[in-house]
């Protein structure tokens, strides 16, 4: 018997994890925005593309609320693989 509590039968553990990777990727994208923002000449383009990438991960944020565990774990997947293609790019 391992002296470790053990966490995972309690609730919010999906949803959680998915909550941290959503919130990274939009860290990612505000941070994008912010800098591209401060070049001498900020391409518009870029900026609407980095919002629309930051409106779409809030909305699934938001969706976390009453996602079940099967969902949540999905959206975690989708934003782990997102964020690891964002920070390579």
């Amino acid at each position: 018997m391992s002296d470790s509590p053990d966490f995972s039968g309690l609730d919010g553990g999906e949803e959680q994890a998915a909550a941290d990777i959503v919130r990274d990727v939009v860290t990612w994208y505000s941070t994008q925005i912010a800098a591209e923002r401060r070049t001498p000449v900020p391409d518009e383009a870029r900026i609407e593309e980095l919002t629309a990438g930051r409106q779409t991960a809030l909305a699934d944020q938001a969706q976390l609320a009453t996602a079940d565990p099967e969902e949540a774990e999905r959206i975690a997947t989708v934003y782990a693989a997102r964020l690891k293609e964002l920070k390579g790019s």
